[in-house]
């Protein structure tokens, strides 16, 4: 089959690694890829945005199938473009996107159909906002309504926190990350602050049967110990202690199977991957988030543990035929460690040669995945906030842990920066 992924970052080349296992697998294209991906596919320039350039691609190259990688495409309906032009791809809709596209919508939707949540409101004006805000207390969550890349929550521990963080959501913060306009600021969402620990948790759905995939944990913040701004994911392992063989039963039955039933109902098939951010409280799971697309780094650590066919499954929810459907998963661990460069999530520099690189993947265990990387002149330069995943696989997280990091110390370039506490809450634990 020839195969055609549509993205650019580390989740696209950690998808690119395990379709290439595949043995479907004929022909496999990227657009627009990454110098890592280039090392396994046939990358191409064409913007993940140009949708009318991406379809005549696959019509031009026989794409017997295309993954979409990343929410954005999902949620501006490239999954319908590829759909009408003839071409499978994997979803969802632009319909059932919503579930990521909007935080309001999935708020409203536990609302309805009871699913566990912190308590909320949605808000289009800044007055109201800050009134409920001082009503629930502090600290509290501050939410922009539209897709701003994983940076997009504000989490305010005083009034004036809060004040200013609504203040700047409305006055269009974050509103360009996503390559979206203004969207993410028209809308807020409030809410409660939920203690406990936050975990990803990944299904599978085919419309009507929906199938566990695995579970991980990320590390959002950019530094140690969980300290300064929102990123779009330092680092993540898999699978997570913290997501116990009962948590992840409770995960399907109370979350996503009521979930993908209710779109049902309204018409709409939800067919895709499911991506649950859940906070794990003193009185059980409640629903941080929904996603449509694997996580970013969380696909970095789930691929390296896949011993099923990443693209039959993936071609079994497009089709319909999921019943039945198992994939298998590896007992040992992995972990990833971000490298990114230095100012990101805010402003960085761009171009340095990046070094170490066929040392560190020569180490035992050890996968590279690019993420902001380009070849220039024979040379693998940085062009990315987040450029690189170290991963490596172990019998524990610290032995993945160990791998990786003996690994991101054979790295380097100007400005490289990364987390040294990756895995902190397993090995605590």
């Amino acid at each position: 089959m020839n195969i055609l992924l549509v993205g650019s970052g580390g989740r696209e080349h950690a998808l690119a690694w395990a379709l290439c296992a595949s043995p479907l697998l004929s022909k496999l294209y990227c657009t627009p890829g990454n110098a890592g991906i280039a090392e396994v596919a046939e990358c191409v320039a064409i913007p993940a945005t140009d949708f009318p350039a991406l379809v005549e691609f696959a019509k031009s190259k026989r794409i017997d199938f295309a993954v979409i990688a990343a929410d954005a495409q999902l949620v501006a309906g490239l999954w319908d473009q590829f759909e009408a032009a003839g071409i499978r791809a994997l979803g969802p809709s632009k319909a059932a996107a919503v579930l990521e596209g909007s935080k309001g919508f999935v708020k409203d939707l536990c609302a309805e159909i009871g699913i566990p949540t912190a308590a909320y409101r949605r808000f289009r004006e800044p007055a109201a906002a800050k009134h409920f805000a001082d009503t629930i207390g502090f600290p509290v969550v501050i939410k922009a309504d539209g897709l701003a890349a994983g940076k997009g929550v504000i989490i305010a521990a005083s009034k004036a926190q809060s004040d200013r963080a609504i203040d700047f959501m409305f006055e269009g913060g974050f509103g360009g990350i996503a390559g979206l306009g203004a969207s993410a600021g028209h809308e807020i969402v409030v809410e409660e602050f939920m203690e406990g620990e936050e975990a990803s948790f990944f299904a599978l759905s085919d419309g009507k049967i929906v199938i566990p995939l695995a579970g991980a944990q990320d590390h959002k913040r950019v530094g140690d110990g969980d300290t300064g701004p929102n990123t779009g994911g330092m680092g993540a392992y898999s699978p997570a202690p913290v997501l116990t063989a009962a948590l992840e039963i409770q995960a399907m039955e109370l979350f996503v199977r009521p979930t993908v039933a209710a779109f049902a109902r309204k018409g709409l098939t939800y067919m895709g991957v499911l991506y649950l951010g859940l906070m794990i409280t003193k009185n059980g799971p409640k629903l941080v988030e929904y996603n449509c697309r694997f996580g970013d780094p969380e696909a970095q650590v789930l691929m390296p543990r896949l011993k099923g066919d990443l693209l039959t499954a993936l071609l079994a929810a497009r089709d319909g035929v999921l019943s039945g459907f198992d994939l298998r998963w590896r007992d040992e661990a992995a972990l990833t460690v971000v490298m990114a460069s230095k100012g990101y999530p805010g402003s960085y520099e761009k171009g340095h040669e990046i070094f170490g690189l066929d040392a560190a993947a020569s180490l035992p265990g050890v996968t590279l995945f690019h993420a902001g990387t380009e070849r220039r002149d024979g040379k693998i330069v940085a062009v990315g906030g987040r450029v690189l995943n170290v991963t490596a696989i172990g019998h524990t997280v610290a032995e993945a842990q160990q791998r990786a990091y003996d690994a991101v110390s054979r790295i380097h370039w100007q400005g490289s920066f990364h987390r040294a506490d990756i895995g902190w809450r397993a090995l605590r634990r």
